[in-house]
């Protein structure tokens, strides 16, 4: 049974739609009189609305002519029949025969969206793809874990017309960072991510490009915070210039 000191635990749990039916109902009149969790639940929705975002693969142009170019060729799945089987029983599908057409379709559209724009240009490096893309999910698990986590918070800044996020969770000691429309940098530049022990920078990772995720790299440890700066592509050991964000583990 939910007690009211746990629901305080479940706004990310809710934001990510992860409850059941009785917990979820139990939470939401909950969240009708507590404000602390309605601010709560509104940064992680904010928080998972760019992930969704900056994670988007858009499918190449050339995917849809071959999808038309295949619809004459390509033979579609039978509909699933009613009627009693050969065998005269009456016995109907199974549950999970009568879903089968709707989960492949599911199952298909997910993938095309994750990896149709890497593997489609890619075919001759395919173990490449899949190394890149199960490392991907693996990231976006762990996302996921910490976002739910039940200590989890955000603190979010702006900083050349972009929005930076992190997100952290003290019981994990994991924090993670999450960009969007942060200035396009030159090929020689990245964005270095790095947690702020006391004032000494350390660091955590590069991010992808203007707009990611990134799972920063070493725990928590104590940092009060995290900060960004702009480096030379591969990386410093330590910053080269003055942060451009600051986020406080607040």
């Amino acid at each position: 049974m939910t007690t009211a000191a746990d629901l305080h635990t479940l706004t990310g749990a809710y934001a990510t739609h992860a409850l059941g039916e009785a917990e979820r109902h139990a939470f939401e009149q909950h969240l009708s009189q507590c404000p602390a969790c309605e601010q709560e639940v509104r940064e992680f929705t904010s928080t998972l609305a760019r992930l969704g975002a900056a994670e988007a693969v858009v499918p190449p142009h050339e995917m849809k002519a071959r999808v038309l170019a295949g619809i004459g060729t390509v033979r579609q799945l039978a509909p699933v029949s009613s009627e009693p089987d050969q065998d005269g029983a009456g016995r109907r599908p199974g549950r999970l025969a009568r879903q089968w057409p709707k989960l492949a379709l599911a199952a298909s559209v997910a993938v095309a969206a994750t990896l149709g724009g890497l593997a489609y240009q890619q075919h001759d490096r395919a173990e490449q793809a899949m190394a890149e893309a199960a490392a991907l999910q693996q990231q976006q698990a762990r996302f996921s874990s910490l976002l739910t986590a039940p200590d989890a918070r955000t603190s979010t800044g702006t900083a050349g017309g972009g929005v930076g996020t992190v997100v952290w969770s003290e019981t994990l000691g994991q924090a993670g960072f999450l960009a969007s429309g942060l200035p396009t940098l030159p090929p020689d530049k990245a964005y270095e991510i790095w947690f702020n022990d006391a004032g000494t920078m350390r660091p955590a990772g590069l991010l992808p490009g203007p707009d990611g995720s990134l799972l920063l790299a070493g725990g928590i440890q104590g940092a009060a915070g995290i900060g960004v700066t702009v480096e030379p592509a591969g990386g410093s050991a330590h910053p080269t210039g003055s942060p451009m964000m600051l986020l406080d583990f607040t």
